[in-house]
């Protein structure tokens, strides 16, 4: 079809009736729809017109001869078809794109009349669906009926755009106001049905959101002297993947597929920035309650900085979980969801996905700022270093998740917090040190058992050695700030960090910061137990104290595959060596006065038994073993080991011994009374009572049995 020729299905200029010098506003137009229709050619160019009262009245027809002539007209006229003029439609916007518009030199077409057909046929469309107080929801209609109603707005959306390019001139303004509020309404009820089916999301609460990466190791300083095995553990952490259901968060794929035919809808209508609004909300709210479910509460500064320690550590754990399941799954399907909907529109999709998961990462990163802000204190340093450790490994993922503009300033954030974290981790260190050297703690534990100071230290320290790496790596980072701060070189080689973590005894080899300060550690710890040792008036049972302490040390050094590669063989060696020098002080002290009571020494005078001083040695034997069976039970050995090595080297100095004196002298008393008297112990009782020392029991009649 031509378009810059009359027939007769167009109304020219100087035929058609006067036409007000204004052109209708958009908010009349649907007063004259009925006007308009009835009055709408026909295929055979008869007007149709009506009376007020509905009538039949006579039927006009324009004749290309003469103006003035009129034919009446008998038969009614068929409604127009809207597949036909839907036709019309697409073929006069195919010949609008060849023309240049308002810059075209040759006069403008008449508007086709059709033109005003199909906006009458559409608003008519769109009232089925959004008339009423009820309209029908998008999931209501069929496939095919969906499928359709799209094919019908993105064919007005294309007239509108195809009709604006004559908007300069005076007989299209009617035409392009009477299909921009045709196209108004179809983008209005399209927008409720996006909004609708965007806000009808599902949070996935399945286990692979709960049980992302949530936990990390931390001291337990209130641990009881048998708690060995039962120190504070490292959960193992499973990281979170997405739920096989489903690509997409929250929608199915078809759901999906429906909701970025709507956004193409919107975006070739001119509502692109109301698409993208409306999207971005939903999501952000959707996204939000993500981060609630997986127990994520959003914080200020100074709300963080009021908490006590306790609620606190629960919400870092909570922070932890929810910051992994955001970069390793949620921002992936967020992204996916968005490039889908917006799968013609890569550089919309880009945009929005950023700003979103821009948004949560600053309320995360503001968390973690926060808590590193607050209180330093020594039970804090594990949950630093998870933080810690969660920023380092988020760091090179940033440039792959968000735009460079975004990537940049998210970067920026999380290093600054980062070293917050280590810089606070560094005075923890520093602290813990301080706070061995200050303990000075006058009153000696009971039974000389393992002092909680040393059980606090190791069980920290064991933790601690969990983290080496992220701790040597936190110490290297201090030590360079330092290096750039200050004039003076430093020993450590900081282009070799790992220089440092062979066996640092040897002279050749140069100490790690963290080497160092583990060290120091364990040297204050040495003294701190050695000050405390001279607090026990019983030289005997200031060695079990130094040996139980020795002994809890070395078993948690030897539990720790970190630790004990960082201190060394050398110092493990040395550390062994000690306790056995303990072990010999107190047999010296302990048992070797006993031994001299069976001395030989002075009981023959003139080949003959001094029976005085025999009947003394007993006597002097039987008093001493008892004191030191009554005071010994009472003392503590906790480590079953230890304990058991302490008790058959004992019997192996003192029953032999005793077996060798009984069976020389005992003969000497006159059987019966006498030899009961002298004679308390056999051999076998001395070895039961001997296995009852440290067993922390005190008993008070000496001996248990008699």
């Amino acid at each position: 079809m031509d378009l810059t020729q009359t027939s007769d299905q167009t109304i020219s200029n100087d035929k058609q009736p006067d036409i007000p010098d204004e052109t209708p506003p958009p908010h009349e137009t649907e007063s004259t729809e009925a006007e308009i229709v009835e009055q709408m050619p026909t295929d055979d160019g008869v007007i149709k017109t009506t009376d007020d009262d509905g009538a039949k009245t006579d039927d006009i027809k324009l004749d290309d001869d003469d103006d003035e002539e009129v034919k009446v007209e008998v038969s009614s006229p068929l409604p127009p078809d809207l597949d036909k003029v839907s036709e019309e439609i697409d073929q006069f916007i195919s010949e609008s794109s060849n023309l240049k518009g308002d810059d075209d030199e040759s006069k403008p077409p008449d508007v086709p009349v059709f033109v005003e057909q199909f906006a009458v046929l559409v608003e008519a469309k769109i009232d089925e669906y959004d008339g009423g107080d009820a309209p029908v929801k998008w999931s209501q209609l069929a496939q095919e009926e969906a499928t359709s109603f799209l094919d019908i707005v993105d064919r007005i959306s294309k007239l509108f755009t195809s009709l604006c390019r004559f908007s300069s001139e005076y007989k299209y303004a009617y035409s392009i106001s009477r299909v921009d509020g045709v196209l108004q309404r179809a983008m209005s009820y399209i927008e409720e049905e996006y909004k609708s089916i965007l806000y009808d999301y599902k949070i996935n609460t399945d286990s692979d959101i709960t049980n992302s990466d949530t936990s990390s190791a931390k001291p337990n300083p209130n641990s009881s002297s048998s708690d060995t095995n039962q120190d504070a553990e490292q959960d193992s952490a499973s990281e979170s993947k997405p739920s096989e259901e489903s690509k997409f968060p929250g929608y199915s794929e078809e759901i999906v597929a429906t909701l970025n035919k709507f956004s193409k809808a919107l975006i070739a209508g001119g509502y692109e920035t109301e698409c993208c609004q409306v999207y971005f909300i939903a999501r952000r709210k959707a996204l939000e309650e993500s981060l609630h479910k997986l127990g994520f509460e959003k914080y200020s500064i100074d709300d963080v900085q009021k908490m006590n320690w306790e609620p606190l550590e629960r919400e870092v754990t909570a922070w932890i979980a929810t910051f992994r399941h955001c970069t390793n799954v949620l921002f992936s399907t967020e992204r996916k969801l968005a490039d889908a909907v917006f799968e013609d529109q890569p550089s919309i999709s880009e945009t929005i996905f950023s700003n979103l998961s821009r948004g949560m990462m600053i309320q995360l990163l503001n968390f973690a700022e926060a808590v590193s802000m607050t209180k330093r204190a020594a039970e804090k340093l594990f949950k630093f270093l998870d933080i810690y450790e969660t920023l380092r490994d988020f760091i090179p993922l940033v440039e792959k998740i968000f735009l460079v503009s975004y990537a940049d300033e998210l970067k920026a954030e999380a290093t600054l917090s980062r070293g917050r974290l280590g810089e606070s981790m560094v005075s923890i260190f520093s602290e813990l040190e301080n706070s061995i050297q200050g303990d000075s703690n006058k009153t000696p534990v009971p039974g000389g058992a393992v002092h909680p100071l040393t059980r606090y230290i190791m069980n920290y320290l064991k933790n601690v050695g969990e983290y080496r790496d992220t701790l040597e790596q936190v110490f290297r980072e201090h030590q360079m700030i330092e290096r750039a701060d200050s004039a003076t070189g430093s020993d450590f080689d900081c282009q070799n960090p790992q220089a440092g973590q062979s066996n640092h005894h040897t002279s050749s080899n140069k100490l790690s910061p963290f080497e160092t300060h583990m060290i120091k550690v364990m040297d204050l710890l040495d003294s701190n137990l050695e000050g405390k040792s001279r607090l026990y008036k019983d030289t005997s049972l200031s060695s079990i104290f130094m040996m139980n302490n020795g002994r809890y040390i070395l078993q948690k050094i030897k539990g720790s595959p970190e630790i004990n590669s960082l201190m060394g063989d050398q110092w493990y060696r040395k550390r062994s060596s000690d306790l056995r020098q303990y072990h010999k002080t107190y047999q010296r002290e302990t048992w070797g006065k006993l031994l001299q009571c069976l001395n030989h020494e002075g009981l023959n005078v003139n080949g003959k038994v001094n029976k005085p001083i025999l009947k003394e040695r007993f006597k002097s034997f039987n008093a001493l073993f008892d004191e030191i069976h009554k005071t010994q039970s009472s003392w503590v050995i906790s480590d079953e080991q230890l304990q058991s090595e302490l008790r058959v080297s004992i019997s192996n100095m003192v029953i032999p011994a005793y077996r060798s004196f009984l069976g020389r002298f005992s003969q000497t008393f006159t059987p019966g009374r006498q030899t009961e008297k002298y004679v308390k112990y056999q051999p076998e009782e001395i070895e039961t009572d001997i296995d009852e020392l440290f067993d922390g029991n005190a008993t008070p009649w000496g001996r248990k049995k008699l």
